[in-house]
């Protein structure tokens, strides 16, 4: 007669609260989409005055409030009031380096279809959205959900916002007089360089509807005009721009096929001699390796990409025919490989 032995409560218990993660990663959204972390100021409130301040009943509030508070989410006083901790302030819309979209984004209606498809996408090694929604995942988000691609270009925006900065401060341009960013978003890493180096010239590369909501500072009449070129274009199909330095940021984590043809397009548009700067997260080398691998399950879901080891970039710009001489933190959560065209 065989016995098995009962989960230790505390590991239960955890596993418990994990297979209701969704419930966690909902009331969030909830409480985003609401706008309560908004509506609570400085000093604490009751449910009845967020509930009025937010437009919703008081009842179901004080168990969304009650639901965040046991996650560190919000906090509840001894007289029953609600307060505001870190975390909920990082979802205020007006908080410096707000999460707000980050939160919005990771939560959007497509991805509640797309996680119970995770199964699938692990059996076949690719994305599960061209069945789900019958078209690939940029498609539909532009042709068919608006709303979330809307969205998803804040919450890049500011993601973006956040890091260019770091990089601007990172990157030694001794000897650079040229750069192109590559499928650089709106083009705040190539804005911040271009005001800290008055001498140098740059090109910001993505496709059209990208371009057009550039930084202000890029665009005609902009600060930084005279000194940026806007350039619509696929960085998959063609990079029809010459350059001493090339930035790659956060793009390299589509299909592997993607990844290459990028690359590849990169190296024949440079000359000898040229930098070519990657920047990307690693899933093996961050201080938050939960959201790292969850967003990189989420790349599978949707575009069959992942984000890279190491290992994988270093195998990637190898295979490229770059040379890899560094790479470097920018900060916690960036690494920039540093290459050049060989000779």
């Amino acid at each position: 007669m065989t016995s098995t032995q009962p989960s230790a409560p505390q590991s239960a218990m955890r596993l418990r609260e994990l297979v209701f993660g969704a419930a966690c990663a909902a009331a969030i959204r909830a409480a985003a989409s609401l706008g309560v972390p908004d509506a609570l100021g400085e000093e604490p409130m009751t449910v009845q005055e967020l509930a009025s301040a937010v437009r919703v009943e008081p009842g179901p509030l004080k168990r969304l409030l009650r639901a965040l508070s046991s996650y560190g989410v919000f906090a509840e006083t001894d007289d029953g009031r609600y307060t505001h901790t870190d975390m909920s302030l990082q979802l205020r819309k007006d908080t410096p380096n707000s999460l707000h979209h980050i939160a919005l984004w990771c939560t959007e209606p497509w991805t509640w279809q797309a996680w119970p498809r995770l199964d699938e996408a692990v059996r076949s090694g690719r994305s599960v959205f061209p069945d789900l929604f019958g078209k690939e995942f940029f498609t539909y988000l532009h042709e068919d959900a608006g709303e979330s691609a809307k969205v998803f270009d804040k919450a890049m925006t500011r993601s973006s916002r956040q890091s260019a900065a770091d990089l601007a401060g990172f990157l030694v341009l001794n000897g650079v007089e040229s750069i192109a960013d590559i499928g650089g978003g709106q083009g705040h890493v190539l804005a911040d360089l271009l005001e800290k180096h008055p001498e140098v010239q740059g090109t910001l590369l993505d496709l059209p509807q990208v371009i057009a909501g550039a930084d202000a500072r890029l665009r005609e009449g902009g600060a930084l005009a005279s000194r940026a070129r806007l350039v619509a274009g696929d960085c998959r199909s063609e990079v029809p721009v010459r350059a001493d330095l090339y930035i790659i940021k956060n793009l390299l984590e589509w299909d592997d096929d993607s990844t290459r043809r990028t690359l590849r397009n990169v190296v024949g548009a440079a000359g000898p001699g040229a930098r070519v700067v990657v920047v990307e997260n690693l899933v093996d080398d961050s201080p938050s390796m939960r959201f790292t691998t969850a967003m990189d399950l989420l790349l599978l879901l949707n575009v069959g990409g992942a984000k890279h080891s190491r290992e994988s970039m270093l195998a990637r710009l190898s295979e490229a025919g770059l040379q890899v001489h560094d790479m470097q933190p920018v900060n916690p959560y960036l690494h920039a490989f540093e290459c050049t065209v060989p000779n």
